[in-house]
């Protein structure tokens, strides 16, 4: 199983991003896929997750402005962010859980100006 995060980039406060998560060698919605991110210097942070069954679940610090979502013909789980701020800057990371296994892509930048 392979996870291929995209869709990263510079935005400005205020902003939207779209970003996407593809995972090869297996059918996205069989499995739950959730969000993460990292800030430099910080730990890890669950930003939201959505489940097999398409129920959607968010951190207080992004409800409202998160969207998870998943589109089965192209198999990829999406997040979309609206109204980012500069707290929101971090690697965002997707990760899907097969079994007992993780799977984890290597990220992708989110930066978000001032």
């Amino acid at each position: 199983v392979q996870v291929v995060e995209s869709g990263g980039g510079l935005v400005q406060r205020g902003g939207s991003l779209r970003l996407s998560c593809a995972a090869s060698g297996i059918i996205m919605r069989a499995y739950g896929t959730a969000w993460y991110r990292q800030a430099p210097d910080q730990s890890r942070e669950w930003v939201g997750n959505i489940e097999q069954s398409g129920i959607t679940n968010y951190a207080s610090p992004v409800k409202g402005r998160f969207t998870i979502s998943r589109d089965d013909a192209e198999n990829k789980v999406y997040l979309q962010m609206n109204d980012l701020q500069p707290e929101d800057t971090a690697v965002y990371h997707c990760q899907t859980r097969v079994g007992y296994s993780d799977y984890w892509g290597q990220g992708t930048q989110v930066t978000v100006s001032s």
